[in-house]
């Protein structure tokens, strides 16, 4: 730098809104944005969750209407997380062609097939009796190598159901591997992966296992999630997580890890996703309910910390009513 001041004035480019847009480094887009959402079977009315204001567990019909809505207010895409009637050991819902899940996905790519990303979570806990990711042995521990083949399974019928990406979630060693292959072997050759690949155990996941009733009746997840004190583990995941055939990779939770998503985007040559999480969405809302801080603006800064930190996509509870504010 040459300028000094008086000379050099920074604040020339920040003085009116328009200069501001001129220079600005970092943009969300409509598109960048992905819709979690939630969808139960055997019920007549969506059900708001309670600790998620302005979140539902839907019915197909409101899901249908809400994906909709995404659509037209340009968001890129929408991800499916399914709650069955019935649970077991297996999670056996999961795959079933019946399945919610894939009844959804038929629905939505009927409906707004063209015009979003179908996205499905590919992981067990929300369809297992014990709330874990996989299979457990005799001695209930999660079985890593036997859930591998249920992931396999829950990839075909998702496919075959209309998904665009799957995202397995569950942290299993080799369950991209395992998944690619059986995508592959199934003539799915086009269906992307959308990996989970650096998801740690964090305290930020409580609201959302009330929306998706999949919290863990024993133990933990500490076991096959990262910790969270570990940064170059979540490089090492990422990069067998690519070598296995994932399109795309994700970080897990998105506030408290935008080192983690800066340090990944900058290794990696596939897009990174980051995940705002239910507790990040919760503390917002919360906190603006209160008077506390202004909901929209706090709602976009957060978006664009991501962006800036080197996120393409973001998956945030916001994504219709943040692309509608972005337009």
């Amino acid at each position: 730098m040459n300028a000094r001041y008086p000379v050099a004035r920074p604040r020339r480019l920040r003085r009116t809104p328009a200069l501001r847009r001129l220079v600005a480094e970092t943009r969300v887009r409509p598109e960048d944005l992905i819709l979690p959402m939630f969808v139960k079977e055997g019920i007549a009315e969506p059900n708001p969750v309670g600790s998620m204001p302005g979140v539902l567990q839907h019915t197909r019909d409101s899901l249908r209407k809400a994906a909709v809505e995404a659509a037209e207010a340009g968001v890129g895409g929408v991800i499916l997380f399914g709650i069955p009637a019935e649970k077991d050991e297996r999670g056996s819902a999961a795959d079933d062609p019946r399945g919610i899940v894939q009844l959804a996905l038929r629905d939505l790519a009927a409906e707004v097939g063209d015009d979003l990303v179908l996205m499905a979570d590919l992981c067990l806990d929300e369809y297992t009796s014990h709330g874990h990711c996989g299979l457990l042995t005799p001695e209930g521990e999660v079985d890593n190598d036997a859930t591998l083949e249920r992931y396999a399974s829950i990839a075909r019928a998702q496919a075959e159901a209309g998904v665009a990406v799957v995202a397995p979630s569950g942290m299993m060693d080799g369950q991209v591997a395992a998944i690619r292959a059986a995508l592959d072997e199934s003539g799915h050759t086009q269906t992307a992966i959308l990996a989970y690949a650096a998801k740690y155990a964090s305290a930020f996941y409580g609201p959302f296992r009330e929306a998706a009733e999949g919290a863990p009746r024993f133990g933990d997840r500490t076991g096959y999630q990262q910790d969270p004190a570990n940064a170059r583990e979540a490089l090492r995941e990422v990069e067998l997580d690519i070598a296995e055939g994932a399109d795309m990779v994700m970080v897990k939770p998105g506030l408290a890890y935008l080192d983690i998503v800066a340090r990944v985007a900058d290794a990696v040559t596939v897009p990174v996703s980051a995940y705002q999480v239910s507790g990040e969405y919760a503390m917002v809302e919360a906190a603006a309910e209160k008077g506390w801080i202004d909901r929209e603006r706090a709602i976009m800064e957060t978006l664009l910390s991501f962006r800036r930190a080197g996120a393409a996509q973001i998956l945030t509870y916001w994504a219709t009513e943040a692309a509608r504010l972005l337009r």
